[in-house]
C-alpha cells in the first residue's frame, strides 16, 4: 500500500501482501511521481532562476519565496529515487541512503511550512505594526532568520534518522522472493506516537497557529483602516498559505489517527477500525501531500498571466518585485509610488502593501 511518513514514500505491508507489489496504488503512485517530477522540477527551478537572475533588490517576501522553491525544488528531485524503488519493487539503495533520504525529504517538508509561515508573519509586521517596527524588518534580519530555520528544520528531522532503516519482506505472490523495503523501524508504542505527533504539530498544528492568528491581525487591521482594494501579493501568499493547508491536512489526520491506534492494545476492536482507516487513506492523502510542491509554480503561473505577454520569462520576477523595467513602461499614480517609496524603506518592494500605504487608505 502507498503510504508516507513525512513526505516520504514507502509501502507498508497490508495483511499478508507484499511490502512493494503490483497493485493499482502502487500504478498509480509511480505516475503520481513521475508527474510530480516532471511538474515540479523544472517549475521551480524556473522560480529560483527568475530570482536569481531577474530580481537585483530582493525583498523580504520574495527571499522568503527563493527558499520555499529551494525546498520544493530539492524535495521533487528526490522523487527520482522512489520511481526506481516502485519500477524494482525492492530498495536497491543501501540503509545509509534509506536514512537520509527521508531525512531530506522530512527536512525540506518541515522547511516548506516554515517558510510560509515566516511570509504571514511578515505580512502581519509591516501591515500591523508602526512603521518604525516594520522597517527595521532589514533583510539582513530576514537572511538571519531563515538560517536559522533550516537549522531548525534539520534537528527536528532527526526522528527520521532514527526511526527508519531496511528490512527484508518476503513477497505473497513469490514465496521464495525476498525483498528489500526501506520503512520506519518504531519498536514502541512511544516511538509512534512522538514521531507522528512531534510531525503534525511541528510541521502543522503550530505553524497554521500562527499562520491564523496573523491573517486575522491583518483583517482587523485593514478593516480599521477602511482599506478596500485587494492587493497582488496578500492575495498570492494567501493562496499560497490556502493551498499547503488543503494538501497536508488529510495526511496529518491520518498521522493523529496512527497516533491514537497505539494507545490500543493489538486486537483491540477499535484499534483494527483505526489502522484499517489509516491503511486504506495512505495512499490518497500522501499523494496529495507531495503533490502540495509541485503546486506553487503552477499558482504563480496563473497569478502572473497577465504580465506573460508583456514580460516574457521576466514575467515570475514581475510578479514578485514589480521590476524597473515595468516602472519606466507604466504611468504609476501617487498611490503607487507612495507604496513603492514605503516599501523600499522597509525591504519588502513593490507591490506589497505597507502600514503607511493601509493607514493613507
Amino acid at each position: 500500500m502507498f503510504k508516507s511518513n513525512g513526505t516520504d514514500i514507502v509501502f507498508s505491508k497490508h495483511e499478508d501482501d507484499s511490502a512493494v507489489s503490483h497493485d493499482s496504488p502502487t500504478v498509480l503512485g509511480a505516475l503520481i511521481l513521475s508527474l510530480v517530477l516532471l511538474v515540479g522540477v523544472p517549475g521551480n527551478l524556473f522560480i529560483i532562476w527568475s530570482i536569481m537572475a531577474r530580481i537585483k533588490q530582493r525583498s523580504v517576501t520574495t527571499l522568503l519565496i527563493l527558499n520555499l522553491a529551494c525546498a520544493d525544488g530539492f524535495l521533487m528531485a528526490l522523487t527520482i529515487f522512489f520511481i526506481v524503488y516502485l519500477a524494482k519493487q525492492t530498495w536497491v539503495f543501501g540503509e545509509a541512503m534509506c536514512k537520509a533520504l527521508f531525512y531530506l525529504c522530512n527536512t525540506n517538508m518541515y522547511a516548506s511550512i516554515f517558510m510560509i509561515t515566516l511570509m504571514s508573519v511578515h505580512r502581519m509586521v509591516v501591515v500591523v505594526l508602526p512603521r518604525k517596527v516594520s522597517s527595521k524588518v532589514s533583510r539582513k534580519i530576514v537572511k538571519r532568520v531563515i538560517v536559522s530555520t533550516w537549522a531548525l528544520v534539520m534537528i527536528i528531522s532527526i526522528p527520521s534518522l532514527v526511526f527508519r532503516g531496511v528490512r527484508e519482506d518476503i513477497a505473497k505472490e513469490e514465496l521464495n522472493t525476498t525483498k528489500l523495503v526501506c520503512t520506519p523501524n518504531h519498536t514502541l508504542p512511544q516511538h509512534v506516537r512522538f514521531h507522528y505527533a512531534l510531525e503534525t504539530v511541528a510541521g502543522f498544528i503550530l505553524p497554521y497557529t500562527v499562520i491564523i492568528t496573523c491573517y486575522v491581525l491583518i483583517l482587523r487591521r485593514l478593516r480599521k483602516t477602511q482599506f478596500q482594494r485587494k492587493v497582488r501579493s496578500e492575495k498570492l501568499i494567501l493562496a499560497i498559505v490556502v493551498m499547503f493547508g488543503l494538501f497536508w491536512l488529510p495526511y496529518h489526520v491520518i498521522n493523529m489517527i496512527e497516533v491514537a491506534a497505539e494507545w490500543y492494545p493489538e486486537k483491540n476492536y477499535t484499534r483494527k477500525i483505526l489502522d484499517k482507516i489509516s491503511s486504506k487513506s495512505r495512499a490518497v492523502t500522501s499523494a496529495l501531500a507531495f503533490i502540495s510542491s509541485c503546486a506553487n509554480p503552477i499558482l504563480y503561473t496563473f497569478a502572473g498571466k497577465s504580465y506573460i505577454k508583456q514580460n516574457g520569462f521576466a514575467f515570475m520576477a514581475r510578479l514578485f518585485e514589480g521590476t524597473s523595467l515595468d516602472q519606466t513602461r507604466t504611468k504609476k499614480s501617487k498611490d503607487i509610488e507612495g507604496l513603492s517609496n514605503a516599501d523600499s524603506s522597509n525591504g519588502t518592494g513593490p507591490p506589497l502593501i505597507s502600514a503607511k500605504m493601509a493607514d493613507k487608505r
